[in-house]
C-alpha cells in the first residue's frame, strides 16, 4: 500500500481517496502541477491536498479516478457524459498529456448529440443538476438546451414561437445558430415526439431543476416582463402545479429546493398571464399555485387587479382560498383587496355591485364558524362593499348570527361593534323579529332594529281609498273590497305584534337600567353605614362591623 498509494486527496471536504501520484498525474495536467508543486515545498514523498468546489463531488472524482487506473477507458453515456466533460475541464485532461484523452472523448461524444433522442437531451440535462453553476460555466447547459430547442422547433406549432423569440436573444451568434438549427430538421424522424399536441413537452420537461427551466426560457427570450407567450405560461404553470405537490409530497431528490427557488418562474408566469386572456376561474387557479413561491409584490398586486376587475364573475368556491398563516383557514385579506379593487374599477354598473354584494354575503356564512377568525376581519369583509350593493342585509345578519354562536366569549363591546355594519332599514321584518328575539345581540341594537321597522309601517294601518270605497257596487268591485278588507286585517296584525315586541325591549332596557339604579343606591348606603361605624368603634374593636372580616 505505501508504495501504491502515495497521494491523499480531500475532496470537497467530503471523502478521502488513497491514489497513486504517477497514475493521476499521466491524465490531469491540475494534479500534475499541484504534486509538483507540493514536491518543491515540503521534500515529503506521500502528499496530502485538498480539492475543493469538484464538479459532482466524491462521485465524480470516483469516475475519473477509475478512468485513470482503467489506462483512459470509460463507458460513456448521456447520463454520465456531462458530469465526466465538466471533470475533465476542471482537472485538465487535454490531449497534452495523453492521447484520446477524457476531455477528447467526451467532446467527440458530445459532437453526436445531434443524433441523441428527445429523451437523451433531458436526462443529460438532469445529470446537470447537482454541478449546474460549473456546467452552465463551461457552457454544456447552453449547448444541451440548443439541442432541446431544436427538437421543439420540429413541431410546426412551436417553430414559429421559437423563430421569433430568438431574435430577442442577448446574442446575435446564438440567435442565427439557433434558427438555423430549427429550420435544418436533422434529427432523425425515429427521435420525434409521437404526439403532435402543442403540450406533449409538458409533462417530459417537470423533471428538471428550477434554474435550468429559467435558462430554457431565457433562451426562448420569455423571461420575466418579456413573457407574451401563452403557450409557455401554460407550460410554466403546469411545471409550478407540480412543483407544488412535490414540495407537498416531499419527493426525494438530489437537491432540494425551496419555494422561493421558482419566485422567478413564478413571477414570468404571472406577466404571461397579465398578456393573454384567462377567464376569472383560471386566474383564481394561477394565485393558487404561484403564490406559495415568494412572489414579488409587484406581480401579486398585477395579478390581483386582473382578478378583481372581474370578481363579478367569480364563484364562492373561487373566493374560498387557504390561508397561509395560522390566523384563519382562508385568506381573507386577499378578498377584501379583490373587493376594493372591484369597488374602485372603472364602469361599475349596478347589477355587477349587486351580483359581488350576494357572491360576499354567502362568502361571509362560509367563514364566519372559523374559530381563528377575528371580529374585524368579518367585519373589514361585510362593510368592503357600500350600501347600495345590497338590496337587503339578512345574509350579513345570518353570517353575524353564525359568528357570534361560534364564538361565545366576545365582549358586549365587540358584539355591538360587530352589529353595526348592519343597515336595519334593509333588513326583512322576518329577520328583525329573529333579530329581537336573539340573545347573542345586545339589547339595544335589537331595540334599533325593531324602531327602524316600525317607522316604516303606517301607524293608522292600511291606506283606504275614497275610489274603492265609493265605487259601482258590482261582484268585481266587492270582491276587491274584501281582499282590501284582508290586507288590512293582516297588517293591523304584524303592526300590532311590533308594536309588542318593542315595547317588550322597552320594559327589558327599563329593568336593566331600575336595576343597575338600586344596586348603586345599596352600594352607597353601605358605603355610607361603613364610614359611621367606623368613626364611633375603636380602631381595633371589629365585633360591631356589619361585614365579616376578610383578612
Amino acid at each position: 500500500m505505501p508504495q501504491l498509494c502515495d497521494l491523499v486527496i480531500h475532496v470537497n471536504g467530503q471523502q478521502i481517496f488513497f491514489l497513486n501520484q504517477k497514475i493521476l498525474s499521466a491524465y490531469s495536467g491540475k494534479l500534475k502541477k499541484i504534486i509538483g508543486k507540493e514536491k518543491r515545498k515540503s521534500q515529503i514523498k506521500n502528499l496530502s491536498i485538498g480539492i475543493e468546489n469538484f464538479p459532482g463531488g466524491p462521485d465524480g472524482f470516483e469516475m475519473v479516478s477509475r478512468f485513470c487506473y482503467n489506462h483512459g477507458k470509460i463507458k460513456i453515456t448521456v447520463s454520465n457524459v456531462a458530469l465526466l466533460h465538466c471533470c475533465a475541464v476542471f482537472l485538465g485532461m487535454t490531449e497534452n498529456l495523453s492521447p484520446g484523452n477524457l476531455l477528447k472523448q467526451t467532446e467527440t461524444f458530445l459532437d453526436g448529440m445531434i443524433h441523441w433522442s428527445w429523451h437523451d437531451i433531458i436526462v443529460s440535462l438532469k445529470s446537470c443538476e447537482s454541478f449546474f453553476t460549473y456546467s452552465y460555466t463551461s457552457g454544456l447547459v447552453e449547448k444541451l438546451i440548443f439541442s432541446l430547442l431544436e427538437k421543439l422547433a420540429q413541431n410546426s406549432d412551436i417553430a414559429t414561437l421559437i423563430a421569433s423569440s430568438s431574435s430577442s436573444s442577448s446574442s446575435p451568434e446564438t440567435a442565427s445558430r439557433f434558427r438555423f438549427s430549427s429550420s435544418a430538421k436533422t434529427t432523425p424522424e425515429s427521435t420525434k415526439p409521437g404526439s403532435l399536441s402543442k403540450q406533449w413537452w409538458f409533462d417530459d420537461l417537470i423533471i428538471l431543476p428550477p434554474m435550468i427551466i429559467e435558462k430554457i426560457i431565457a433562451n426562448m427570450g420569455a423571461c420575466g416582463t418579456d413573457n407574451n407567450s401563452f403557450i409557455l405560461t401554460k407550460f410554466l404553470l403546469h411545471y409550478l402545479k407540480n412543483a407544488v405537490l412535490r414540495c407537498k409530497g416531499g419527493a426525494k431528490s438530489s437537491v432540494s429546493y425551496s419555494r422561493a427557488d421558482y419566485a422567478g418562474l413564478a413571477g414570468t408566469a404571472v406577466h404571461g398571464v397579465s398578456r393573454n386572456s384567462f377567464s376569472c376561474r383560471g386566474l383564481f387557479s394561477v394565485l393558487r399555485i404561484v403564490s406559495g413561491f415568494g412572489l414579488s409584490t409587484d406581480c401579486r398586486a398585477k395579478l390581483e387587479r386582473l382578478i378583481g376587475g372581474m370578481l363579478d364573475q367569480a364563484t364562492l368556491d373561487d373566493l374560498l382560498i387557504s390561508g397561509h398563516d395560522d390566523r384563519g383557514v382562508f385568506d381573507v385579506n386577499l378578498v377584501i383587496r379583490l373587493v376594493r379593487i372591484f369597488v374602485n374599477s372603472d364602469f361599475l354598473s349596478s347589477q355587477k355591485l349587486k351580483k359581488v354584494g350576494r357572491l360576499i354575503d354567502k362568502y361571509l356564512c362560509e367563514i364566519s364558524p372559523d374559530q381563528n377568525l377575528e371580529t374585524s376581519k368579518l367585519l373589514g369583509v361585510a362593510e368592503s362593499l357600500p350600501d347600495s350593493a345590497r338590496d337587503c342585509f339578512d345574509g350579513v345578519y345570518r353570517a353575524i348570527d353564525i359568528y357570534l354562536e361560534s364564538h361565545p366569549t366576545l365582549s358586549f363591546e365587540e358584539r355591538s361593534r360587530l352589529c353595526s355594519c348592519l343597515n336595519f332599514g334593509k333588513m326583512s321584518l322576518e329577520a328583525c323579529k329573529d333579530l329581537a328575539k336573539n340573545p347573542r345581540i345586545p339589547p339595544n341594537i335589537a331595540v334599533q332594529a325593531l324602531k327602524s321597522q316600525h317607522s316604516k309601517i303606517p301607524q293608522s294601518g292600511y291606506p283606504v281609498s275614497v275610489k274603492d270605497v265609493e265605487g259601482p257596487s258590482t261582484s268585481s268591485s266587492s270582491g276587491h273590497m274584501v281582499l282590501h278588507s284582508d290586507n288590512v286585517e293582516r297588517l293591523s296584525q304584524e303592526t300590532q305584534e311590533m308594536k309588542m315586541n318593542i315595547q317588550r325591549m322597552q320594559w327589558r332596557v327599563m329593568e336593566l337600567e331600575n336595576a343597575c339604579r338600586e344596586m348603586n343606591g345599596r352600594v352607597s348606603k353601605v358605603v355610607r353605614q361603613d364610614v359611621n361605624v367606623t368613626s364611633r368603634t375603636p380602631p381595633y374593636n371589629y365585633s360591631r362591623s356589619p361585614f365579616p372580616r376578610l383578612c
